[in-house]
């Protein structure tokens, strides 16, 4: 259809339409217009996508040098706050070695959550971020659970009551919130007690700081009290029998010494109380073996 032909003048080739298919130049010239326009708005079009690339990458570039400052310096402040809670909780373990070991505990760690919030807030700041809507957020939150842990707290409070005030130790016996035992552990939100037949009961310390405490180790030693009843017998001689009764026995103590008075005169009997101390863990041994040696002589005067 069509033959190669050479332009001597270009030195160019180019296919040129066989003489039986003549060149309609109308036809040229009107899609010459057209194919010029759609050329000019493609290349306004790349003109533009170029602007806006380069525009974008000028302010990615100014965003960067603005916030790599601040994401440093950020970060700077969190590797800051982290040494000085280190430093604190050293500092304040050094300066509460004599505190007891849970509150001590509890301080330190009181002391490095309030460091770590003081230093998240003030990387935030740093970064542009409003810190009083977090702050405010935060406060709220506290209120709705304070509000669901009430209770939990005052028993929280009351254990650091107690740590603090110290009414009691681990070892000692007490009698309090209508239980009795000998004191296993303090924590901060209960206190563990081990009775006498060996049962561990979880106490809230809410419960002991509320009520009437009776702690009955805490002075060392304790009084026994024995009320006994003599029937007709000679008052003053029984007296003198019930002290050497108690002054035998190896665990009843010599200072303070026993003490024998009248308690109570009836038509029918004379009731003494015989009043033998001994120390506070030896106090349920001393007032059973006590007892059982004045029935045993009281019966062999009997006989």
């Amino acid at each position: 259809m069509y033959k190669q032909f050479t332009d001597k003048s270009s030195n160019s080739p180019f296919p040129i339409p066989n003489s039986q298919f003549p060149i309609n130049m109308t036809a040229i010239s009107t899609f010459m217009p057209i194919a010029q326009t759609l050329y000019s708005q493609l290349d306004t079009e790349r003109v533009q996508a170029f602007q806006v690339a380069q525009e974008f990458s000028k302010k990615l570039v100014e965003l960067g040098f603005q916030i790599v400052p601040q994401v440093l310096w950020a970060i700077g402040i969190l590797l800051i706050t982290r040494v000085a809670i280190d430093f604190a909780g050293r500092l304040t373990r050094r300066a509460l070695s004599r505190t007891e070991a849970t509150l001590r505990k509890f301080l330190v760690q009181a002391a490095e959550i309030a460091i770590l919030v003081v230093g998240v807030v003030a990387a935030l700041s740093k970064l542009g971020i409003q810190t009083t809507s977090v702050v405010a957020v935060v406060g709220a939150a506290s209120l709705a659970i304070g509000l669901a842990w009430q209770n939990t707290l005052s028993h929280f409070a009351a254990g650091v009551m107690l740590i603090s005030l110290r009414p009691f130790e681990v070892g000692d016996a007490i009698e309090g919130g209508d239980v009795k035992g000998v004191v296993d552990s303090i924590g901060i939100f209960s206190t563990t007690l081990v009775t006498d037949d060996h049962v561990k009961i979880i106490v809230p310390n809410n419960k002991l700081f509320d009520g009437t405490l009776k702690n009955t180790t805490a002075m060392g030693t304790r009084r026994v009290d024995l009320k006994i009843d003599i029937g007709d017998r000679p008052i003053r001689p029984t007296m003198a029998e019930l002290l050497e009764i108690a002054n035998s026995h190896p665990l009843v103590l010599e200072n303070p010494s026993p003490t024998c008075l009248v308690a109570e005169i009836t038509p029918d009997s004379t009731i003494l109380s015989l009043r033998p101390w001994c120390a506070s863990v030896a106090y349920e041994q001393v007032r059973s073996q006590v007892q059982e040696h004045v029935k045993e002589a009281m019966n062999a005067q009997k006989n």
